[in-house]
């Protein structure tokens, strides 16, 4: 079997999004293809690793990562 994941590059690493799916907004940290299959057939995703403003990171799909609207916020 081979490496369980790989990153990938994405436009907005290191920026504001929005998680389509859920409304939460966070800081896109990294996108993963990652293999989430437990059993001998390789599966793979590209998963979203956004950090959200409690500093915990959660994931989603890369295609339910948009760029956040800009806010007064720095």
């Amino acid at each position: 079997m081979s490496e369980c994941y790989e990153y990938v590059p994405h436009r907005l690493l290191r920026r504001r999004v929005r998680d389509i799916a859920s409304g939460t907004e966070g800081v896109l940290m990294a996108v993963v293809n990652e293999n989430v299959s437990d059993t001998g057939i390789e599966r793979w995703v590209e998963l979203a690793y956004v950090r959200g403003a409690s500093g915990r990171e959660f994931t989603t799909a890369v295609a339910n990562i948009e760029a956040a609207a800009a806010s007064g916020h720095p």
